[in-house]
C-alpha cells in the first residue's frame, strides 16, 4: 500500500509505498485489549501497605473491666473498630505484572498502526527541520499537516531539537519510534511519523517470516 508523505509546510512531496504487515492488520480488538490491560498492570508498582492490628503500634492492656461499665466487652486498642487500630483485608505490597507472548504485543502495535493508516489518523513528514527549535514552527508544522492537539510525534531517535520544540504545546507528545505502545497509540488521535521514524517501525514491527 502506498501513503502520501508530507512536508513540513503540508504539501505531498511524494508517495511512499509501506509494508501491508505493519498498516494493513485488520483491528483485533480482543489482542489490543489484552495488551493495553497487560502495560497498565506492568506499570503498577503495587508498593502500597497497611498494618494490621498485629502490627500497630500500641498498649496491649486490657481497656478497662470486663464487667459493670456498660461498655463492650474491648479488650485492645488496636483493634479493627477503633481509630488507630489495625486495617482490615488492608492493601500489601504485591506484584500485579502480567505476562504477554511477544507476538501478541507485536500484533497490538500493528494492528493500532493499520487503523491510524486506515482512519487519516497517521501524517508521514519526510523531515522536521528544527535549529533552532522554536515552539512556533513545531505549531505551524503540525496545523499544516491538521495535527494541531491529541498528537504524537515520533522521530527515529530522540531529537533534542524537536522534544523541545513541541514541549510547550498541549496534547502533543514527542517520542522515539521504537518506543511506541498500546497505551500512546489509543490515547492520541493522530500519529506523526518521519520518514526516518517509518523505517524505524517497519523494520522492528514488520514481517521477518520472509
Amino acid at each position: 500500500m502506498e501513503i502520501p508523505v508530507y512536508s513540513m509546510q503540508g504539501k505531498v512531496v511524494k508517495n511512499l509505498s509501506v509494508s501491508e504487515s505493519v498498516f494493513g492488520v485488520p483491528m483485533n480488538d480482543a489482542v489490543v485489549h489484552q495488551a493495553l490491560v497487560a502495560l497498565q498492570a506492568n506499570a503498577r508498582q503495587g508498593t502500597s501497605s497497611t498494618k494490621t492490628r498485629s502490627e500497630v503500634a500500641g498498649s496491649t492492656k486490657k481497656l478497662f473491666r470486663q464487667k459493670g461499665t456498660g461498655e463492650a466487652r474491648a479488650g485492645s486498642a488496636k483493634s479493627n473498630l477503633r481509630p488507630g487500630g489495625g486495617i482490615v483485608f488492608g492493601p500489601k505490597p504485591r506484584d500485579y505484572s502480567k505476562g504477554l507472548p511477544k507476538k501478541v504485543r507485536q500484533l497490538a502495535i500493528r494492528c493500532l498502526l493499520s487503523d491510524k493508516a486506515a482512519s487519516g489518523g497517521l501524517k508521514v513528514i519526510d523531515a522536521i527541520s528544527l535549529d533552532p527549535p522554536k515552539t512556533r514552527d513545531m505549531a505551524s508544522a503540525l496545523a499544516a499537516l491538521e495535527c494541531t492537539t491529541s498528537t504524537m510525534v515520533a522521530t527515529a531517535g530522540v531529537d533534542n531539537n524537536v522534544i523541545l520544540s513541541a514541549r510547550n504545546l498541549a496534547g502533543v507528545k514527542t517520542t522515539p519510534a521504537d518506543l511506541l505502545n498500546v497505551v500512546d497509540l489509543l490515547k492520541y488521535d493522530k500519529l506523526v511519523l518521519t520518514e526516518e521514524a517509518l523505517q524505524v517501525v517497519e523494520k522492528i514491527w514488520g514481517d521477518r517470516s520472509s
